[in-house]
């Protein structure tokens, strides 16, 4: 991997923001069980020259209802703290990097909404109200990976800990991503598609297809296990997203050619086993953006499958 995708033990931690309004600074985290019966995603995200934190999360599974936990009021973790608490509902958020680009933990408890199995629509009215706790341990099980032109890491990782969906404790063993940015996050100036897979032979597959009108830009890593005599972690060098729409904007399968040089070129078929979806609104314009988040399984052309997650920013202008 060349030195411009290294990632650097400080960038873990919180940068100092720029003045511009919608500057962000995001921690992102996702999982899935190896029996692909329950996944979830999970993101903090500040802004702290509008003085809110955006917290949202969903643990979803095939046939099972949904939890999520959605507040775009959350106070801006003090300092250089990664831990924030509201009193309305009780809700404490604390992040911990325990060893820097080895090991991150996400430790919530949070009021949530139980939510009809395969949510596929906005109505955040919808769900009834529970409970929801999560400690879990972000383990790296690969190279991290810092994008070339904007500053975002992403971490392949192993998953370990717990998730309680009211009176429901589930252990989880499994696999899943985690990333961290900073810089102007607007969410509704241009549409993407993102995606991050495991595959069951231990591929790592990553990548970000930016839907800019006239100016297609896309990031993103294959990182094959075993193969010491060969670089990591490999750039995408092609990457070509497909994606069929259902009701509301929803996806209803994707196809995907992701390659990278010298001899990764593979096509994926992409299949949405759950939603965990978030309408997002800016308050200041009124704009609004939808974005369907699913955990997904996917088949290789050469037969190889997998698991992992995938996401569509849909703005107004664009959906």
């Amino acid at each position: 991997m060349t030195a411009a995708h290294a990632v650097l033990p400080s960038d873990e931690g919180r940068h100092v923001p720029d003045p511009e309004d919608l500057w962000n600074e995001s921690y992102y985290f996702d999982f899935v069980t190896p029996d692909r019966s329950v996944g979830g995603w999970l993101r903090l995200g500040l802004y702290p020259n509008r003085h809110v934190a955006w917290w949202t999360a969903w643990i979803v599974g095939p046939g099972r209802s949904g939890v999520c936990s959605v507040d775009y009021h959350a106070p801006v973790p003090p300092g250089d703290s990664l831990v924030t608490t509201t009193a309305h509902d009780a809700t404490r958020i604390e992040m911990e990097v325990r060893r820097p680009l080895e090991e991150f933990r996400l430790a919530a408890d949070t009021a949530g909404l139980l939510m009809p199995a395969d949510t596929r629509s906005y109505d955040d009215g919808a769900g009834a109200p529970t409970r929801l706790g999560v400690d879990l341990t972000w383990t790296t099980d690969g190279v991290p990976y810092h994008y070339e032109l904007t500053t975002r890491y992403e971490i392949p990782c192993t998953v370990r800990g717990s998730v309680t969906l009211g009176d429901e404790t589930i252990h989880v063993d499994g696999h899943g991503q985690r990333d961290h940015s900073w810089g102007v996050r607007d969410w509704w100036a241009f549409g993407w598609c993102w995606c991050s897979v495991r595959l069951d032979d231990g591929t790592r597959i990553h990548f970000s297809d930016i839907r800019i009108p006239g100016m297609p830009v896309f990031f993103g890593y294959i990182q094959t296990p075993h193969q010491p005599s060969t670089p990591a972690a490999r750039p995408v060098t092609a990457l070509a997203v497909q994606e069929t729409l259902g009701e509301h904007g929803f996806p209803t399968e994707a196809r995907i050619h992701v390659a990278a040089a010298p001899d990764h070129d593979l096509r994926l078929e992409i299949t949405p086993l759950a939603f965990g979806p978030v309408l997002l609104r800016d308050d200041v314009t009124g704009k609004t953006s939808r974005f369907p988040r699913a955990m997904i399984a996917c088949r290789a052309d050469d037969g190889r499958t997998g698991a992992g997650w995938i996401e569509w920013n849909q703005p107004e202008s664009s959906a």
